[in-house]
């Protein structure tokens, strides 16, 4: 039973039968139209054949091109798909196919609605003359009224039978055998082929669904009277006409309204962020030229996207979105920042003697949770690691460094942040005491100023950075941290950025290595 079958079998039973359901597809629209002829010549052909001679000549005709040219033809038809059923059946069992094989199946496939098409039409128009010439043969004569009834029979049919088969067609080879066919290439981009445009499938439809029924009404109105032509047959003919426009229009808005809806699916989903979609459609025309096109957008988005995250855990996020919208050369900007520096006191003496495991694992537990502090909790941005330390940026990029409810200063932002990740290290601390581990310290210094930030290196060999004076003090009060006994200092400089009051202590002026002025330093209370 299907039910014990895995989705894997059930696509591979579904694709097994493509190939009959392709070959099938005709089959509903020609028996339509035969009914429709059928109807038609009893109710206004019969009448007219006016010799027992005429009709027994009818009858055999009827016979023999039943018997002999609608074989051919479906002998014909069944040698056009089945030219790729060796081919489908190889792909679908994961075999390899010879290119210019391949190439030659994809072109049958996407011809498929216009060889079915003619196969349709050859049958049914030769109806016309096969039938005039062995009625003209009797040697009584055809009267005016046969010679425009009967084409009119068999071009009406031919209406019905022949659009309803191009696309049912389409539709059976766009759902059963473009995905075999076309898993990984697209239909749009072959060449030598005549796909069907939107355009001439607007024309198809305009034929099937206006043309037929009024082109039919039309050949009623101007066909002399005949015995069986009342108001109500001619009605009848319309309605037919009408009934099958109208089935033709829905298979237009499947074969139109399917794509739309899957792309319009698909871009809603990337609009809220969710990249891992796909448009699984294969198309030859317009349609297939948009859904590859977005397919292979989708793609770039993931690449980029993935490149954002890798990037940017060497980098920091931060600095990764800076560098991906600025042009990656060696250029620079230079903006007013609050420069962070940060180290472990006595991470050396802490790490003699134990596995370099361990220090490395205690180093990125210590980093991990202050990353998170400068970056998500605080909008810094951690610009490198300095082996038991780091430097972060605040204020990067003309964003203020804030978060909601809070001043926009990166001043104030880089100082809360220096207090937050003293709160984390008590945590951090209180888990190293519980393990048996020595706890530690940390210095931070804080200064504001200009610096020149971009991508400083080579051509071969860039690094995204901040440079010039206000780095190189901001690593010089750190250094006073250990001096001083304070584990956070900043400048008078970050000092005077701040928008919020917070209680300092005024530490004097400071001499410091590289300065030639003392500079005033403060702590916090």
């Amino acid at each position: 039973m299907d039910t014990a079958l895995t989705p894997a079998e059930r696509e591979q039973r579904c694709r097994s039968r493509a190939i009959l359901l392709v070959s099938l597809a005709p089959v509903a629209p020609q028996i339509l139209g035969s009914l429709f002829n059928i109807f038609y010549n009893a109710t206004i052909i019969e009448p007219l054949l006016r010799t027992p001679e005429m009709e027994q000549r009818f009858i055999h005709t009827v016979i023999g091109f039943n018997v002999i040219v609608y074989p051919l033809a479906i002998a014909w038809w069944l040698r056009v798909v089945w030219q790729l059923r060796g081919p489908f059946r190889r792909l679908c069992a994961g075999g390899a196919v010879d290119d210019d094989e391949l190439a030659i199946a994809r072109r049958r496939l996407i011809h498929l609605p216009w060889r079915g098409a003619l196969v349709s039409g050859v049958a049914w128009l030769l109806c016309i003359p096969v039938f005039l010439i062995a009625l003209g043969t009797v040697g009584t004569g055809l009267d005016a009224q046969l010679l425009w009834h009967l084409p009119t029979s068999f071009l009406v049919a031919a209406f019905i039978a022949v659009t309803h088969s191009f696309f049912l067609i389409e539709l059976a080879s766009h759902r059963g055998l473009y995905p075999v066919f076309f898993r990984d290439a697209r239909a749009d981009r072959m060449t030598g082929v005549f796909a069907v445009s939107l355009r001439t499938r607007g024309i198809l439809w305009a034929v099937s669904a206006g043309i037929c029924p009024i082109g039919s009404l039309l050949l009623l109105s101007f066909a002399p009277a005949a015995p069986g032509m009342t108001p109500w047959f001619a009605a009848f003919v319309g309605t037919v006409g009408i009934a099958f426009g109208l089935a033709t229009a829905i298979l237009i808005s499947r074969l139109v309204s399917e794509p739309i809806e899957q792309l319009r699916l698909a871009a809603q989903a990337v609009a809220e962020g969710r990249l891992d979609v796909e448009v699984p459609l294969r198309r030859a025309d317009e349609f297939g030229l948009l859904i590859g096109e977005f397919n292979r957008m989708i793609v770039e988005l993931r690449e980029k996207e993935r490149l954002r995250r890798t990037f940017g855990l060497h980098v920091g996020r931060q600095a990764a979105e800076q560098i991906l919208s600025r042009d990656p050369g060696l250029n620079g900007t230079e903006e007013v920042v609050t420069v962070m520096f940060v180290d472990i006191r006595g991470f050396t003496s802490r790490s003699a003697g134990r596995p370099p495991q361990e220090v490395v694992a205690g180093l990125n537990e210590f980093l991990g949770a202050m990353v998170h502090v400068v970056e998500t909790d605080h909008a810094g941005m951690i610009n490198k690691f300095l082996g038991d330390g780091f430097m972060a940026l605040f204020g990067v990029g003309g964003a203020p460094g804030h978060l909601p409810g809070h001043a926009p200063g990166h001043a104030d932002e880089a100082l809360r942040a220096a207090r937050a990740m003293q709160t984390a290290l008590v945590a951090l601390n209180a888990r190293s005491t519980a393990r048996g581990q020595a706890e530690v310290g940390i210095g931070i210094g804080l200064h504001s100023g200009p610096v020149v930030v971009g991508s400083i290196g080579s051509p071969e060999r860039l690094e995204y950075t901040a440079i010039g004076s206000t780095v190189n003090l901001a690593s010089r009060v750190e250094s006073l941290t250990k001096s001083l006994g304070e584990p956070l200092l900043l400048t008078d400089a970050t000092r005077a950025l701040l928008r919020e009051p917070v209680p300092l202590r005024d530490l004097g002026p400071q001499p410091v290595r590289g300065i030639s002025a003392p500079v005033t330093l403060f702590a916090p209370e």
